[in-house]
């Protein structure tokens, strides 16, 4: 059973998405939060496996709440609730440690699939982020005149990649490559020098937009 959190300062759109969590059969919501704060306050005195995370909410927004949730209880996974479709924000919620980004506007479609995948240690971003983000970066290339650094990647580099855009840990990729947790760390710095990008959000933002990951 996955226990939900579910934070949003609307009492229509709580009760929606406790109607929508609640009707799968491995599926429970434990909790309910009017604010990013009363999230965390929450958290630190109950458990749930996910949270389920209005961006903009009064007092303490979901951004900054997902960020005390990622320091605090790393070993919860946080899904995102937005309007904005835009990377800045996608690029936020990475940073401070969401798994998973789904727009209000399919959250129906896709929230449950969003949940399942963030509870297995994956990452998940509704579709049209993914696409949006992918057509940005070929927007990027084709104005700059240069060259894709995607393809400076080694298959093994571009595996890795996928795998850390997938949610696994260095320790997980190793054990799924039959490699040792040195040898894919240094794989990861390799990747991170050709691509000019370090940390894993800005890595898992690039592997979004080359169609890499789950969430497609």
């Amino acid at each position: 059973m996955i226990r939900v959190l579910v934070a949003d300062d609307h009492a229509i759109m709580r009760s929606g998405l406790r109607l929508l969590l609640e009707r799968e059969p491995d599926m429970q919501v434990v909790g309910e939060a009017t604010d990013g704060r009363q999230a965390v306050d929450w958290v630190d005195r109950f458990t749930a496996d996910i949270a389920v995370m209005d961006v903009g909410m009064p007092g303490l927004n979901g951004v900054e709440a997902t960020a005390q949730l990622a320091r605090k209880h790393p070993e919860m996974g946080v899904v995102m609730l937005s309007m904005h479709s835009d990377e800045t924000y996608v690029l936020r919620c990475l940073r401070a440690g969401a798994r998973g980004y789904v727009l209000k506007e399919s959250a129906e479609q896709e929230l449950i699939a969003a949940i399942r995948a963030v509870a297995a240690g994956q990452s998940f971003f509704s579709p049209k982020v993914r696409r949006l983000l992918e057509q940005e970066d070929i927007e990027r290339v084709r104005h700059s005149g240069g060259a894709d650094r995607f393809d400076l990647l080694s298959g093994r580099e571009r595996e890795i990649l996928q795998l850390v855009a997938e949610g696994l840990a260095n320790k997980e990729i190793a054990t799924r490559l039959y490699l040792s947790v040195y040898t894919v760390e240094t794989h990861r710095k390799n990747i991170a020098g050709k691509l000019k990008i370090h940390g894993t959000p800005d890595l898992i933002l690039y592997a979004i937009r080359k169609g890499l990951g789950s969430g497609r």
